[in-house]
């Protein structure tokens, strides 16, 4: 029995012991060597082992290219403030059609009373066109926002990967 395992029923000598870095690494260098032919003929591979087992692939991710962030969050962006803008646009005319500008305005009206309070009317105040302006202007500054702190965190990322290694991502083939 080799000394990296252990024994049931041996003496005090017998305990676990860690193998040395040397055969770690031969270890290691022979199982990717392993991994390596495997993935460079499945075919052979296959026959080996028998059954067929899911290929794997460790990748790292170190940099990513921060004029593809910049496009895909300027157009990620723009379709947000679009969905912005209709959902608003939406919101808007539902409180309309139920009824709820008549209603806001007739409870001001008897707080109000008199004469100041017949004239008065909530969509002056808060009207489609000043909601749907200041929610345009909301959602152009989100864009900039937006496109400029994803741009920015590519360009963080890339100098944390260079410092760091990046991320590590294990790739598994699909069974099917």
């Amino acid at each position: 029995m080799s000394d990296s395992t252990t024994s049931r029923g041996g003496s005090p000598e017998d305990t676990a012991v860690r193998p040395d870095w040397r055969e770690r690494v031969q270890a290691k260098l022979a199982s990717a060597a392993d991994e390596h032919r495997d993935n460079a003929n499945p075919e052979a591979s296959r026959a080996r082992r028998g059954a067929r087992q899911p290929r794997r692939a460790r990748l790292r991710l170190t940099r990513i290219d921060p004029w593809s962030v910049m496009k895909t969050a300027f157009l990620l962006s723009i379709a947000f403030a679009i969905v912005t803008i209709v959902s608003v646009i939406i919101v808007w005319s539902v409180l309309g059609a139920a009824g709820v500008w008549d209603s806001i305005n007739s409870s001001i009206q008897n707080v109000i009373g008199g004469e100041d309070g017949s004239n008065f009317d909530v969509q002056n105040y808060v009207g489609m066109s000043r909601v749907l302006g200041f929610t345009m202007l909301i959602s152009v500054i989100d864009v900039i926002l937006l496109t400029a702190i994803a741009t920015l965190g590519a360009f963080l990322y890339n100098m944390a990967a260079a410092l760091l290694g990046g991320i590590e991502v294990t790739l598994v083939e699909d069974g099917r």
